[in-house]
């Protein structure tokens, strides 16, 4: 029989908003497919595979998409029936008590439990069936000791696959995949690491404690472990909610300094909504300004003591506005967040 460890599975719906828009409207089957809001700045929120090959993509202008791919058809967002739909594919991950940690709408590790390779394997197959079996939509699912090794395999075996790592071949499957498929190594770190001569992961495994030191300070031990594919770290069932923001981007850039209050009222009653639905209480409060040249400006204050009160956190952002001395600045997005909360009932408080 064969040994046995603690698996953890990761499971991704295949570009889910697009997958939801061809499952409820056939006639798109095959075609290039984007879900994005209608406006002059609309960005891709998710795009089918057919219209990956032109470049397509998350986070995308829409108006680059569409010229990358004169034929693509644009889809409204429909976010309540994602919920919808979301919430039935949870009921699924959670079934027999099994913990869950939601990542997104569409996106969860599953604790597989200890038992062997085939028999995890085996669970994620039948997970991924039920998916489908229930709402139409095909799941990747990568199956490991490791979150994080779980999390690659499900990428690498993307649409509709599933694949899962044995134990003791986790740095094997790392070796060859390039260093920024490694948590917590962006563009920059990517930069400098090349200038070593280190691009690939098992490159990356190998270097001297020295060398590590050099180039990730305190965090060296961390970085050796994943990149041998070591990842202790567990299913956590309730994640932590360390911050909650909305914002805005305008079609056309707004200078006029009532209109970006009023925004900040309407995201003002938002974010308290969301704080009493999750009982809830924020003691920062901040805000995102994008100009029209792109530079990005964030300004914040901490509350006496924390509220959910929409008209205490309106006031607080309009504060936090003032003090980034726009002077009739071009403004292309604005965005309010809530941060450093507590869970419980909100108190009397004061501004500062």
């Amino acid at each position: 029989m064969s040994a046995t460890a603690r698996f953890v599975a990761h499971f991704d719906v295949d570009a889910f908003y697009a997958s939801v828009a061809v499952r409820d409207n056939p006639q798109l089957r095959g075609k290039p497919v984007a879900v994005a809001g209608s406006s002059r700045r609309a960005v891709v929120l998710t795009a089918s595979y057919e219209a990956r090959p032109y470049g397509v993509r998350s986070a995308m202008p829409l108006y680059k998409a569409r010229a990358a791919c004169p034929n693509l058809i644009v889809v409204a967002p429909e976010m309540q029936k994602y919920r919808s739909i979301s919430r039935e594919i949870f009921a699924i991950f959670g079934r027999d008590e099994r913990l869950v940690e939601g990542l997104s709408l569409d996106e969860a590790f599953v604790d597989a439990g200890q038992t062997t390779l085939d028999l995890a394997g085996a669970l994620a197959a039948r997970i991924r069936r039920d998916v489908f079996e229930t709402t139409g939509l095909t799941v990747s699912a990568g199956v490991a000791t490791g979150k994080m090794i779980a999390k690659i395999a499900s990428d690498s075996c993307k649409p509709d696959g599933l694949l899962a790592i044995a134990p003791g071949e986790e740095a094997a499957f790392l070796a060859s995949l390039p260093v920024g498929r490694l948590w917590g190594i962006g563009p920059k770190m990517q930069t400098r690491l090349s200038v070593f001569g280190i691009t690939k992961i098992g490159e990356l495994a190998v270097l001297d404690d020295a060398r590590l030191r050099e180039l990730f300070g305190s965090w060296w031990r961390d970085v050796r472990d994943l990149a041998n594919g070591i990842d202790r770290r567990r299913v956590e069932t309730e994640r932590e909610t360390k911050s909650i923001s909305t914002e805005e981007t305008f079609e056309f850039d707004v200078r006029d300094e009532r209109r970006l209050i009023g925004v900040l009222r309407v995201q003002a009653s938002e974010l308290a909504e969301t704080l009493a639905r999750e009982n809830s209480v924020a003691q920062t409060i901040g805000v995102k300004i994008k100009r029209a040249d792109f530079t990005v400006l964030g300004r914040q204050t901490h509350l006496a003591e924390p509220t959910r009160d929409a008209a205490r956190i309106f006031r607080a952002a309009v504060h936090c506005l003032r003090r980034a001395c726009l002077d009739g600045a071009a403004v292309r997005l604005l965005g309010t967040r809530v941060a450093s909360l507590i869970q419980g009932e909100a108190r009397q408080t004061t501004l500062f």
